[in-house]
């Protein structure tokens, strides 16, 4: 944007010392940012028939009064204003509040135009602004409503953005270049916020609102590709030239053929791995899917390099189990793993942290364990970190930091959109496995109310008759840890009164020690336990091929991705798997919820539907998302925009022109500006 627009939004005319203050606390000081400050809605102004309108959205109608208005007071100064209205060929209510002046405003037979919230129940209509007369309505379908604070109005927000508009607008300037305009067909970046403020109907309003969407998404993706394509070139990576027929042998070694979505993955970290650069990778796929036979291919490579290779992972049961699986299948190989954990015996520690300083021991699986100060490695070339959302980013640069920029892999089974994949880990590389080993049965979900409890409990039985075990999952409440163990206690004490001495079970929750969950587990693998009534605490790290059922109390209380990772304990072995939520949830979220869990195994699908359902702030946790706020963008409903503006990103930071013609002057200018070139922190 030119000079003229840097200029404080006092030259506005009506703009003093005192509004300018209130224009501060909206982060608006300039006429460029009064220019940018768009509306977060637009009230639909187009008169609509009511049979189309949904419950609880705001409407437009125009009617004839066909009664006298009453009112009613209640509270102190509150009143209630009802008159009814013949709308088409409805009889409604229309309600004012607290305007009790209107009574005598409102005669019978009178033509009237009401705008306000429609409640399809009580055929009723919530006033909030209304007109006496038809056709005299804004020039506008829709009218722009824009966040204030303090004593701005949204009225006056809008007459000073009026004049903004008319005496600085020919000053905004084009900032994409001109062959992306005619490729996609979008607005001048004039016309596309003129449309934002001043939409002549729904048509125009979509395309301005398209073309600052594709601009956005534009933006951003430059910033993390030109930060991953110049951290790539700049960080010297550990060169693993692996010995390739020592690989295959490993591969047709493995007592199952690998699937084709493992292949391709494989071909890409082995790519990365013989490259130059730092590996830096995300992989995805589904519980069950195969990540761990990926990793361990993978560590083999950086072994017959002579490099070493470390997996850690959050839970002391998900190492053992990981360290037990890797040791069987590099045991033809000669190729020790060690196991090292917070339980791991002093003397045993010793001798592991020798053997990985002098190099002799090449494999180590471990949790936090691995990023103490006195834990060093001799050529370490290969970081993996399984549920990497589990570790902090410290832990994950800790880790890397014991070799010489070694690769980097992180592994997750809670399934994340593509789409934001690509945005919230831009970084990245990202890898997904989708599809699932050959003769895998999917587990049966079904939905039941809590009052089918004793039906679900005999369909228990009868699985447990056929020599089976079973998980039952009771909601972690975190604010009451207290109410959450007596929570597990109560459904314990019920089910050991039901199966009597029929059946063992057991109880494991976040209270018992390490020792004692270890204890409870073992019995349960090796099947001393056949009823496992456990929190959460079961999500990640639990391996019984035997489990043929989970039933989740309380199910309406989890996310997808989270009621997914618990279904996943079950389905491992040969026999056919159930799981049953046990849910009466009141929202139609909840419900939803519900049906999706029914209809599909496919993580990837479920996580898309929890996106939609919950947007990607809460599907990460507001907090710890890291997902760019975006002003007009949204990475959920916007996503093949956001695909489109990461290809081309992409294909721009790669290309030697756009480094130096002049039509991406801005474009370059944005990314230098940005500071991510500099080392600076990517907001």
């Amino acid at each position: 944007m030119t000079e003229v627009l840097k200029q404080p939004v006092t030259v506005i005319p009506g703009i003093g010392e005192e509004t300018a203050k209130l224009f501060e606390e909206l982060q608006v000081y300039t006429v460029e940012d009064l220019l940018l400050y768009l509306p977060f809605r637009y009230d639909d102004n187009r008169i609509r028939d009511l049979a189309e309108v949904q419950h609880d959205e705001r409407v437009t109608v125009e009617g004839v009064i066909v009664s006298v208005p009453t009112l009613q007071y209640f509270g102190r100064k509150k009143s209630r204003l009802t008159v009814k209205v013949m709308v088409d060929r409805y009889v409604i209510n229309a309600v004012f509040f607290n305007q009790p002046y209107l009574k005598n405003k409102l005669p019978m037979n009178q033509e009237i135009t009401l705008n306000g919230k429609w409640d399809r129940y009580r055929q009723q209509i919530t006033v909030q602004q209304f007109k006496i007369g038809h056709g005299n309505q804004p020039h506008s379908d829709f009218s722009p409503v824009y966040s204030v604070k303090g004593n701005l109005t949204v009225n006056s927000l809008r007459k000073f953005i009026t004049a903004a508009f008319k005496q600085y607008g020919h000053a905004i300037e084009e900032n994409l270049p001109e062959f992306l305009l005619q490729q996609y067909r979008l607005y001048p970046r004039r016309e596309a916020i003129r449309a934002m403020h001043f939409p002549k109907d729904a048509q125009d309003l979509k395309q301005g609102r398209r073309r600052l969407v594709y601009e956005e998404f534009l933006h951003f993706q430059l910033k993390i590709q030109a930060l991953r394509k110049f951290q790539r070139e700049n960080s010297g990576g550990v060169l693993i030239q692996y010995d390739n027929e020592a690989l295959k042998k490993f591969i047709a070694n493995l007592p199952f053929p690998l699937t084709n979505a493992q292949k391709r993955v494989l071909a890409e970290i082995l790519r990365d791995l013989k490259s130059p650069y730092r590996m830096n990778r995300l992989l995805q796929g589904d519980v069950g899917s195969g990540k761990t036979v990926v990793a361990a291919i993978s560590l083999y490579a950086a072994v017959t390099a002579g490099y070493q290779g470390a997996l850690m992972v959050p839970t002391e049961i998900l190492a053992e189990q990981h360290a037990e699986s890797l040791m069987n299948m590099f045991k033809p190989f000669d190729v020790e793993v060690a196991l090292l954990t917070g339980s791991t015996k002093k003397k045993e520690r010793t001798a592991i942290l020798e053997g990985l300083q002098d190099g002799s021991i090449p494999i180590v699986i471990g949790t936090h364990a691995l990023i103490q100060d006195d834990v060093n490695f001799a050529k370490l070339g290969l970081v993996i970190t399984d549920e990497q959302h589990r570790f902090g980013v410290e832990q994950r640069r800790v880790l890397r930091e014991k070799g010489e920029n070694p690769n980097t892999l992180f592994m997750t089974a809670t399934p994340i959109p593509r789409t934001l994949a690509i945005t919230a880990f831009g970084e990245m590389d990202v890898s997904i496995i989708n599809e699932m080993p050959a003769g895998r049965k999917e587990i049966k979900t079904y939905w039941a109310k809590p009052q089918s409890l004793e039906r679900v409990l005999q369909m228990m039985e009868k699985e447990l008759q056929a020599g089976r075990q079973a998980y039952v999952i009771c909601p972690l409440i975190e604010e009451s840890e207290k109410l959450d163990v007596q929570n597990t206690i109560d459904v314990y004490n019920q089910l050991v009164h039901y199966f009597g001495e029929r059946f063992q079970v057991g109880l494991m929750h976040g209270r018992l020690h390490s020792d004692e969950k270890e204890q409870v587990m073992k019995e349960f693998s090796e099947n001393k336990v056949q009823v496992l009534v456990s929190t959460t605490v079961v999500e990640v790290g639990v391996n019984v091929p035997n489990a043929t059922m989970m039933v989740i109390y309380d199910a309406e209380r989890f996310g997808l991705a989270q009621l997914h990772q618990l279904r996943g304990r079950v389905g491992r072995g040969e026999h056919q798997s159930y799981c049953v939520l046990l849910a009466d949830p009141k929202s139609e979220v909840g419900k939803e919820r519900m049906r999706i869990m029914t209809e599909t195994n496919y993580g990837f699908v479920l996580s898309e539907r929890d996106l939609e359902l919950r947007g990607p702030g809460d599907f990460f946790g507001r907090k710890q998302s890291g997902l760019p706020e975006f002003k007009v963008a949204d990475m959920v409903h916007d996503y093949r925009a956001l695909e489109t503006a990461r290809q081309d990103a992409e294909k721009f930071i790669h290309s030697e022109e756009f480094w130096k013609d002049d039509e991406f002057a801005h474009l370059r200018n944005y990314i230098l500006e940005s500071g991510v070139l500099n080392g600076e922190k990517l907001d």
